[in-house]
């Protein structure tokens, strides 16, 4: 006769057995019927502290899941990238807030400058990097397409705050606190 297996340890086997994208799909499964779940028996809807949690415990998972299992987290140079990306485009809403408003705020027309320039040293940090080393760099990263694209998102993100310091400059030297944007800008 079969010994019975708890039922929690059947499914942990079965799961164990599982090729690694079965194991992420199940995790991406679980983790949305989890929201679903979430978002019914919680009645004060905030999606957005929901989601946040559940990206940082999926992130703490994956972390604890390369340590554990491989020693590493040599998963960082995704996951930078990624970030860099992600970057390149997060400011995109306050401009378009900006451009339509077509007047911008003092200290909010401060922090898109001051991140402009940030950018600007950044880019201009990478390429200085990349021309240094005569493109050892870019080997030096690693191999495959990220590290170029890193280059290039960095440019983007310089390109896409570029309009916006224009027009501060502009309106710094003209004397006016409050900055505003001609239709079509930004």
């Amino acid at each position: 006769m079969r010994v019975q297996q708890r039922p929690i340890r059947a499914l942990s086997m079965w799961v164990r057995r599982q090729p690694p994208k079965v194991k992420a799909f199940l995790g991406v499964v679980s983790g949305m019927a989890a929201l679903v779940l979430l978002r019914f028996i919680v009645h004060d809807h905030d999606n957005l502290f929901v989601a946040a949690e559940a990206v940082h415990s999926i992130g703490i998972s994956v972390l604890i899941y390369k340590l554990i299992k491989e020693k590493t987290c040599a998963v960082n140079r995704i996951f930078w990238a990624f970030c860099v990306y992600l970057e390149a485009v997060s400011v995109l809403p306050q401009l378009r807030v900006m451009q339509n408003t077509k007047i911008v705020e003092p200290f909010t027309a401060h922090y898109v400058f001051a991140l402009g320039v940030a950018r600007f040293l950044s880019c201009a940090h990478w390429v200085l990097q990349v021309l240094d080393s005569r493109g050892h760099l870019l080997v030096a990263l690693g191999y495959g397409l990220w590290p170029s694209m890193v280059l290039i998102s960095e440019i983007v993100q310089t390109f896409i705050l570029a309009d916006f310091c224009y027009y501060y400059i502009k309106s710094v030297f003209g004397g006016q606190l409050v900055l505003r944007l001609p239709s079509g800008v930004v």
